[in-house]
């Protein structure tokens, strides 16, 4: 089953249908939550069989987990790690929060957010991402002691910023820009990454 007939007629080949497919996903589980979406649901909004949605991506719980796929690359590293170490994590904050301001981005993570709140476990595998794909390779690379527990732990303060920002919309939060949370931010960023830790 190498193409789809969408829509209006338009043919689509695998990755053009699998990134629709995607699409659809994302924003019928923002919508109605996990529950409430169909693999029917989904099919219909990306304008395919839902046969195909099984072809692609077997179970609902397997598309939930493709569709929880987040916009952080870790091409960034070298430009996070690079310059001066005192001000590493202004570079981290600010590389997260740009990421979640850019329209395309953002869009798609309030998306996923949204979608996770209600499912504990989903909320464990964004935290896990963001802290396993971005945060702990630059606490190993700056060398401290205890670098699982630091990503640990400037994850879940921004994980737990951009859900108050930009999915409950708290009015000061949505009031600063981007540079004046980096500027409150950075500083505890910068203590979880490079800073003794108390305790053993």
């Amino acid at each position: 089953m190498g193409e789809a007939v969408r829509r209006g007629g338009r043919r689509a080949g695998q990755s053009g249908t699998r990134d629709a497919i995607l699409d659809a996903a994302r924003a019928q589980f923002a919508e109605r939550g996990f529950d409430r979406a169909t693999i029917r649901s989904i099919a219909t909004a990306a304008g395919v069989d839902p046969a195909l949605v099984h072809h692609f991506f077997g179970t609902k719980d397997e598309l939930f987990a493709s569709a929880l796929e987040l916009p952080f690359d870790a091409a960034v590293m070298p430009d996070l790690l690079a310059g001066d170490v005192g001000t590493v994590g202004e570079r981290v904050v600010r590389h997260y929060l740009q990421v979640w301001a850019d329209p395309v981005t953002g869009a798609r993570l309030q998306t996923v957010f949204r979608s996770v709140a209600a499912r504990p476990e989903a909320l464990q595998m964004v935290r896990r991402f963001v802290t396993e794909r971005l945060l702990e390779p630059v606490a190993e690379a700056l060398g401290p002691d205890r670098a699982a527990l630091r990503a640990e732990l400037l994850g879940a303060q921004l994980v737990g910023i951009a859900f108050a920002r930009y999915v409950v919309r708290l009015p000061h939060l949505q009031e600063l820009e981007v540079e004046e949370l980096v500027a409150l931010v950075g500083p505890s960023a910068q203590r979880y990454l490079t800073e003794d830790l108390p305790g053993a």
